[in-house]
Order: C-alpha cells, then sequence, then structure tokens
C-alpha cells in the first residue's frame, strides 16, 4: 500500500524484455521489496550499484505506461507504507484501472492546472475532490466530466515529481479511489 507522496524520480536505465531497470535516487531497497513505478505497485526483482529491476507481467504492460518507457524516462517513486508512517495522500494501492492522456498541462505564475483525459466508461469511480492517483501522486481532483478531470497542482508537487517533465499528449497512469470500487462492485450485484 502507498499514499500517493512521491520520494523520488528515478530514470530508467534500461529496458529488457519484461523487465525494466530504475536508478535507484538514493532509496534503500531490497530484494523483494514493493515500489510504486509510475503508481504501479512492483517487487524489486534485482539491485545492482545505483540501480534496481523490476519484472513487468504481460498484464502490468497491458494496463501501464510502463512498457511505453525508455532511457532516460523519468518515475515517480515511492517505497511501500510501513505501519506507523504518516498517510499523507490517500490511499493508493498501486493497481492501476487504466491509462489516461494529459490534455492540458498549463503553468500561469506559481499555478499550475492539468487536464487528464480518461475512457469514460471509468468516470463513476471519480468524485469531485475525491481522490485519484497519477503516475502515482496523490491529487485532488475537480471540474470531473465524462472521460475528463482537472488537478491544481502545487509548485512542490510539480517540481519533486516527473510532472515538471510531462507534456499535452503525454499518457499517465491512472488509479480511481478504492472505496469507489468497492461502491461499483456493489451497486452492480
Amino acid at each position: 500500500m502507498f499514499t500517493g507522496i512521491i520520494k523520488a524520480v528515478g530514470k530508467v536505465v534500461r529496458t529488457e524484455p519484461g523487465r525494466i531497470w530504475v536508478s535507484r535516487e538514493g532509496l534503500e531497497v531490497q530484494l523483494g521489496a514493493s515500489l510504486a513505478v509510475n503508481g504501479v505497485c512492483l517487487t524489486v526483482a534485482a539491485v545492482d550499484e545505483g540501480k534496481m529491476a523490476f519484472d513487468l507481467s504481460g498484464e502490468t504492460l497491458s494496463r501501464t505506461n510502463l512498457g511505453e518507457l525508455g532511457p532516460g524516462d523519468p518515475v515517480n517513486l515511492e517505497p511501500s507504507l510501513r505501519a506507523g508512517e504518516e498517510l499523507g495522500g490517500h490511499l493508493v494501492l498501486g493497481h492501476v484501472d487504466t491509462v489516461g492522456k494529459i490534455s492540458l498541462l498549463s503553468r500561469r505564475g506559481a499555478d499550475i492546472l492539468l487536464e487528464v483525459s480518461f475512457d469514460p466508461s471509468f468516470a463513476e469511480l471519480l468524485a469531485d475532490k475525491g481522490a485519484v492517483a497519477v503516475d502515482g501522486i496523490s491529487l485532488t481532483p475537480f471540474a470531473v466530466g465524462e472521460g475528463t478531470f482537472r488537478c491544481a497542482i502545487v509548485p512542490y508537487t510539480y517540481e519533486h515529481t516527473n510532472l515538471k517533465f510531462r507534456r499535452v499528449g503525454d499518457r499517465v497512469n491512472l488509479e480511481f479511489d478504492i472505496l469507489a470500487k468497492y461502491v461499483r462492485k456493489w451497486r452492480e450485484k
């Protein structure tokens, strides 16, 4: 489990079929540990001099943007939450629901506005002033529509996540609030 509070921005070092290597950026990691990479819960499969490897299943590659990454691409990194640690964002499982696309990323002074478009079939999982994870970043959506939402990004988040490297048209991993998923499942019965 994660909180959506990014601890470091790493870089993809190399990719192999079914595996991605990422710089550790000073994070202490152990083999078998869980780490969110762009919001995807992955298991550390190897550690080697400043970098770590993660195995990627076919399911992970089909549901996330990780298969689109190449050497030098920035990724958000968050170690798993430990008992007793502050829950600073919201509950993020690292189970990406879909990939959205940045349709607006505008900076006006200190204000940064992010708009993301996504498959409208997920719209009922998103509430105005609820919670959403975008590439693992805990954000508060507003102006929620059928297949779009906006988030106001504070300067600290912009500077300390991969958002500062993102552009309109980039694909981002989206994880909607777990409570909304359970409510939808309950309603479907």
